[in-house]
């Protein structure tokens, strides 16, 4: 756990539950460093490419939360730089609960799951939207491969914080894709035992002399 994310995330009432149950004193050390925003490293830019969907949290004016699911082809949404993300924001229900959330309210919340490993890494960021004739040839550069939804605007993530999560209660999960790979070595040798079963018996057939014609 980074320093920014721990004195972001551990406000008053939190830091009232650490004491109740006796964990503040370690997480207490955890919030001493620098208040700068925190810059992602190469593992946490990686893991990010790698992903094919994460989560979406963002707060309205009624103070209502609210998580949404965004997905694509893997690496769909790109590191800028090590403070920067943002991805191509499509069309898609029209219902533009969180666009509308950020012109209240521009901080949000990421998470990303790679469930067959069991990670988990949390994001802190104040994003904005960005119109397509602002985004300039960046929108086109962002646009994901094999996507026909047109492209509505450019959301941006400036990060605050980010922390890793440990693996416990995540229980592993594999794409349709995942699972075609895994068992494709399965499926070839069982194809192969297949010919080489019915070569044998093709053989064994061939062997055995036909019967004689039954006496009368």
């Amino acid at each position: 756990m980074t320093s920014r994310y721990a004195q972001v995330a551990f406000t008053r009432n939190v830091r009232h539950h650490q004491e109740a149950h006796s964990s503040r004193r370690a997480y207490a050390r955890m919030e001493q460093g620098p208040a700068d925003a925190d810059l992602l490293g190469p593992d946490e830019i990686a893991f990010i490419a790698e992903r094919d969907s994460f989560y979406l949290a963002s707060v309205g004016e009624t103070g209502w939360p609210y998580v949404q699911h965004r997905g694509g082809p893997p690496g769909f949404l790109h590191a800028l730089d090590p403070g920067t993300l943002a991805f191509v924001d499509y069309r898609g229900n029209r219902q533009y609960i969180t666009v509308g959330n950020l012109d209240h309210d521009d901080r949000i919340s990421l998470l990303f799951m790679d469930y067959p490993a069991r990670a988990r890494l949390k994001v802190y960021g104040r994003a904005r939207a960005v119109d397509p004739p602002e985004a300039g040839d960046l929108l086109a550069r962002l646009y994901p491969a094999g996507v026909r939804s047109p492209a509505e605007r450019l959301i941006v993530v400036d990060v605050e914080a980010y922390d890793w999560n440990c693996p416990q209660h995540i229980t592993p999960r594999y794409t349709a894709e995942e699972v075609e790979r895994a068992v494709e070595p399965l499926r070839r040798r069982l194809e192969q035992l297949e010919r080489e079963n019915a070569a044998l018996r093709g053989g064994a057939s061939a062997s055995v002399p036909p019967p004689h014609p039954a006496k009368r």
